[in-house]
């Protein structure tokens, strides 16, 4: 995993989501950490698709419960250069 793909996501959700970094760990639940509700799911797509070149689909969320998840996520799908 590259590791300007996790500092940029991680920038993402430190200036996006307002979450402080210390909550972000490869471990963590990405859905309690982040307090997503259905309208976040929507940003955090936009976001990736913007930042990544990649969407997320809404049943991909279903096998994406960790940070470590979303990290392989887009590391496998980024289209984008970090």
């Amino acid at each position: 995993m590259e590791r300007e793909i996790i500092e940029k996501i991680n920038n993402i959700f430190v200036e996006e989501f307002e979450v402080n970094a210390e909550q972000i760990s490869p471990d963590a639940s990405l859905k309690e950490t982040l307090d997503l509700d259905s309208l976040d799911y929507i940003d955090l797509v936009v976001l990736t698709e913007v930042n990544f070149g990649c969407k997320v689909k809404p049943e991909d969320f279903n096998n994406i419960k960790t940070f470590q998840d979303f990290y392989q996520y887009i590391g496998a799908h980024a289209k984008a250069k970090v």
